[in-house]
């Protein structure tokens, strides 16, 4: 079953995980909405891509709204493709919400117990991953582009949590739109890092097309390591939106060829008033 409803223009959401507490957020968001002129045209949510600050600063007060979740909540980070994760309280709130130069330096993952704190990365084509602990009420997401996720930052997510009293098996992984199989073109060398974290896995998450080039899933990859860290099967549920293919709702960085903006992944308990 599909986890991300379509909410309203400006994003998706997983709605079935709201079941368990009716003060969680968790979604991703669309091209569509706001004011950022083309080629990020419209709600571009990314400061580093040189679209106009007062516009990147104005799709996201908009997002705040829509969403009912203060911006002065938020969180955001300086994305580097690596494997840092960032355990966040209160007193990080506001960090590159409305700026790029007070994000999480050189950090793809967040983790949070706390309440009324907005954790959000950036995509558009890398792997959103979004991790909810009911019992505990923990919640995470990582940003799995093919270096984070063969340098392992799903399952330093998992050690996140246990290092926080949560066993993978109280886990439950939503894997998020991103750039499917089909689009995904990547050669030798990205190929052998993948084999080597996936030694003991039967069916590969590649295939190969030619000398030198392969297609690659990124998310089947993520969700064979998460299941290597022990999350059950039955907790992970993996989207089938495209980024590249469905070019009515997304930006993508490879379909645009870098000319592009920045789709949001969020996730945060919403305080009771």
């Amino acid at each position: 079953m599909e986890p991300f409803l379509f909410k309203e223009k400006e994003y998706f959401s997983i709605e079935n995980w709201s079941g368990h507490d009716s003060a969680l957020i968790a979604g991703f968001t669309t091209k569509h909405g706001g004011v950022s002129l083309a080629p990020f045209s419209s709600l571009n949510l990314g400061f580093h891509v040189q679209d106009k600050e007062a516009a990147v600063r104005e799709n996201r007060r908009k997002l705040a709204d829509i969403l009912d979740f203060s911006i002065n909540n938020w969180v955001g980070a300086e994305q580097t493709h690596e494997v840092r994760i960032e355990t966040i309280t209160r007193a990080g709130c506001g960090r590159g919400s409305l700026d790029y130069g007070s994000s999480f330096k050189a950090t793809d993952g967040f983790f949070t117990q706390e309440r009324g704190i907005l954790l959000t990365l950036l995509f558009a084509d890398c792997v959103p991953i979004y991790f909810y602990a009911p019992k505990k009420g923990a919640i995470g997401i990582a940003h799995g582009g093919w270096k984070g996720t063969v340098g392992g930052i799903a399952g330093e997510m998992v050690k996140h949590f246990q290092e926080n009293n949560i066993p993978p098996s109280e886990i439950f992984v939503v894997i998020g739109p991103s750039i499917c199989e089909t689009c995904y073109i990547v050669d030798e060398r990205v190929i052998t890092l993948v084999q080597n974290i996936l030694e003991d896995v039967g069916k590969k998450p590649y295939n190969r097309i030619k000398d030198n080039q392969y297609h690659l899933d990124l998310r089947k990859l993520n969700k064979q390591i998460l299941m290597h860290c022990g999350i059950l099967d039955e907790h992970i549920q993996v989207t089938n939106y495209c980024t590249s293919c469905h070019v009515d709702h997304f930006f993508s960085h490879r379909r645009d060829k870098g000319q592009t903006g920045r789709m949001m992944g969020f996730i945060g308990f919403k305080e009771a008033y």
